[in-house]
């Protein structure tokens, strides 16, 4: 029982609200306030997470009131609320968010997966999903592969145990297996593919023009001369590289040249292989004369690798990539690519979650199409001897 501390009696003291998160009391008896000494007037950090229970014990109240006044009720007193505040202030108290979610069903949280944040393609999709996310009242947890499937799995698991409202994934390199997101399509939660995309679950898609890009970069290399045009590209199991090659295979015939089974290889997008493939060309008794990396990054490896082996660009060999960032415009010579707009595609794929969330059941899932647009630089002028930069 709290005694007075200028009577010392306990007969007349009743509380009188909260200063700067003490209790305050008054007596009766001797028309007196007074605030107890006995609490701390810093409340001690706690090496956990503090919890409303650690905020209602400092301030003698029920946890009840914390919650009601943490969430803005009405009902609690102007002075309790802000004494309220300013404990879990200095106790750096957080929301459990895992917690509301359970109460709610909703975590505002979307998770997403990319092969590689330190890539600028990836890293400017995952900019647009932030875009529109954040101005949706949506979180957004990024977890990266790093073109591993294990890790990809991984990260899928660990994003539906945190129940994200939504998965937003671009497959790693390594995945040939898409079981590990069947579960949560099947379950009822929105899934959205981007880039990199499987036709085995049926989810909402945003993917690129890759036949059309193709098509156009490789009838770009043909108007510029080249008639014995290599393909390197990416891993079969990928729809994006199924699509490619298949584009670049139909500018070929459109202009009656042979398909080289001698000039086409597959790789895994890594350096060593890139560079592993050109040496193989290289070697033939009639090289090619020009070379389309499906991979951005490998175009990079090509250029760097040709130059090592004094290979002029574009003179003797041609060179384009797949995809714009801008290193292309500041290596020499240029690198010829297709701009994939990335930004727009992380927005399209967000918008297509929250479709997915406003429609619930009546949403049929969807395919949104991104055209890239053909950027021409030196790297591809065999005709004008590389003497200037085109970007159209």
């Amino acid at each position: 029982m709290m005694k007075c501390s200028k009577c010392n009696s306990p007969d007349g003291v009743q509380r009188a609200g909260f200063i700067r998160g003490r209790q305050r009391y008054f007596c009766k008896l001797c028309d007196y306030h007074f605030i107890d000494q006995k609490l701390p007037r810093t409340p001690e950090r706690r090496s956990h997470q503090t919890t409303i229970s650690d905020v209602a014990k400092v301030l003698g109240v029920a946890p009840s009131t914390v919650s009601r006044a943490l969430n803005g009720h009405a009902d609690i007193n102007t002075n309790t609320r802000q004494a309220i505040l300013e404990v879990a202030r200095q106790l750096d108290y957080q929301p459990n968010l895992l917690a509301q979610s359970l109460k709610s069903s909703a975590t505002h949280t979307i998770g997403v997966v990319i092969p590689d944040i330190e890539r600028p393609f990836f890293a400017t999709c995952v900019s647009g999903i932030q875009q529109v996310a954040s101005e949706a009242g949506y979180r957004v947890m990024i977890c990266q592969s790093k073109e591993s499937y294990e890790m990809e799995v991984s990260n899928v698991q660990a994003l539906i145990a945190s129940r994200v409202d939504g998965l937003l994934i671009c497959h790693s390199r390594e995945t040939e297996n898409f079981d590990h997101v069947r579960p949560a399509a099947t379950r009822g939660v929105p899934v959205v593919h981007f880039d990199r995309v499987c036709d085995e679950v049926e989810t909402a898609k945003v993917i690129l023009d890759d036949w059309n890009g193709a098509y156009n970069v490789t009838e770009h290399l043909i108007e510029q001369g080249a008639r014995r045009i290599a393909i390197l590209a990416g891993p079969e199991s990928l729809l994006i590289s199924r699509n490619r090659l298949a584009g670049y295979l139909s500018a070929l015939t459109k202009h009656r040249l042979p398909a080289l089974p001698e000039l086409r290889t597959h790789i895994n997008f890594r350096p060593e292989s890139a560079v592993a493939a050109l040496d193989r060309w290289l070697a033939l008794p009639e090289p090619p004369d020009a070379i389309f990396a499906i991979n951005y990054t490998n175009a990079f490896d090509l250029l760097v690798a040709l130059k090592e082996r004094q290979v002029r660009v574009p003179e003797e060999i041609a060179v384009v990539g797949f995809g714009d960032e801008f290193m292309a415009a500041m290596i020499e010579p240029g690198l010829t690519t297709v701009n994939l707009h990335p930004h727009r595609i992380g927005q399209q794929a967000a918008r297509l979650f929250l479709e997915q969330v406003e429609q619930k059941e009546r949403f049929q899932p969807r395919t949104f199409v991104v055209s890239g647009d053909l950027i021409i630089r030196k790297s591809s002028l065999k005709g004008l001897g590389g003497v200037f930069s085109l970007d159209i």
